[in-house]
């Protein structure tokens, strides 16, 4: 049973999702006394809402410090799902199967970017490409990336709250509204009238962030991006997606935005209009620009781990290991620079 009666910590953890129960086990690993707070069930907003691709989608539009991130997470995922699996029982299912690229009017920057990673970006035929997705109705010949994975990030989330409430020194505490006030040399955290003692609290809150942070008047840019995706249900699973919205946290999955969804999905793949549709959910990206996410110390005992916009489960092994390398003082797997937060216009 999650405990409700919260114990001083050396580690105060705001949001269960991915991120967040991925950064208090590496913290618990390394010897700290956490607790993980949310305000629902842990790894049930953007965690369970996104399409689970190893891989930023068009990885040569980001930074170098996105692909850094993504390049240490791909190598990570394999050794970290099969613990998740050991540990649990609880199968995140990572598939090797690879991604079509059709975004070919970028084929120069996509080789560019992918020339000095090995097989990243492969140029293929056209009966390649139809051998690899026969359904798919292709205007142009994509660009073939063989090595990305794709995980059921739903059973992700599943395995990483079994690990959160059977590790020793982990607490997650669910269903707890949280509030932090005072400042940011030194935040205060309580929930349900009762005041939490930490030496350091981490904010993984995804797209509340930003809304935390103003609190605190620390001017952030980090928001919520709303989007929406189908489930079309043949003899697999068929996720189509998704949109990209600016609307603040209206949560309800829309008419208009099933309409253009479900129009793009038989243009591509005529085959799914003998489909069964089986769902439409929303969820909130934590928007930020360009998508680099904030990654370190705010004040010595405020922490961030959050913004990683539309890559958030293919940067989470890298993000929590290198947020907890910066807390334990040692050497960080990258060079934090890039992801330091910073107070914004």
């Amino acid at each position: 049973m999650v405990q409700t009666k919260t114990s001083p910590c050396d580690v105060l953890i705001i949001g269960a999702g991915v991120m967040g129960m991925l950064s208090a086990w590496e913290l618990a690993e390394a010897g700290q006394r956490v607790v993980i707070l949310d305000k629902g069930q842990a790894g049930l907003e953007a965690s369970w809402a996104g399409g689970g691709i190893i891989s930023p989608l068009y990885p040569w539009r980001y930074a170098p410090a996105i692909t850094a991130l993504a390049t240490w997470s791909q190598n990570a995922f394999p050794d970290l799902i099969a613990r998740l699996r050991d540990l649990t029982g609880i199968d995140p299912e990572l598939l090797s199967n690879g991604m079509l690229v059709t975004a070919t009017h970028e084929r120069e920057d996509a080789l560019a970017w992918g020339a000095g990673l090995r097989q990243a970006v492969v140029e293929i035929t056209d009966d390649e490409a139809r051998a690899l997705e026969p359904n798919v109705q292709l205007d142009e010949t994509p660009l073939w990336m063989p090595g990305v994975s794709s995980v059921r990030n739903p059973r992700m989330g599943q395995a990483l709250r079994q690990i959160c409430l059977h590790h020793p020194r982990i607490q997650l505490i669910e269903h707890h509204e949280v509030q932090v006030v005072g400042g940011l040399e030194s935040p205060q955290v309580s929930s349900r009238g009762e005041q939490l003692i930490a030496d350091r609290v981490v904010l993984t809150t995804g797209a509340w962030t930003g809304g935390l942070l103003s609190g605190l008047d620390l001017a952030c840019p980090i928001k919520p991006m709303k989007g929406q995706m189908l489930l079309f249900s043949p003899c697999g699973l068929i996720v189509f997606g998704s949109t990209l919205e600016d609307v603040g946290f209206q949560r309800t999955p829309n008419r208009e935005a099933f309409e253009t969804l479900y129009a793009s999905a038989l243009a591509m793949i005529p085959a799914l209009q003998d489909v069964d549709l089986e769902a439409q959910w929303a969820g909130f990206r934590p928007g930020s620009p360009e998508g680099m996410p904030w990654i370190g110390s705010i004040s010595e005992r405020l922490w961030v781990n959050s913004g990683h916009f539309r890559n958030g489960v293919v940067l989470s092994p890298a993000s929590s290991r290198l947020l907890c390398d910066l807390m334990m003082d040692r050497t960080p797997i990258v060079d934090p620079t890039p992801y330091q937060p910073r107070n914004t216009p």
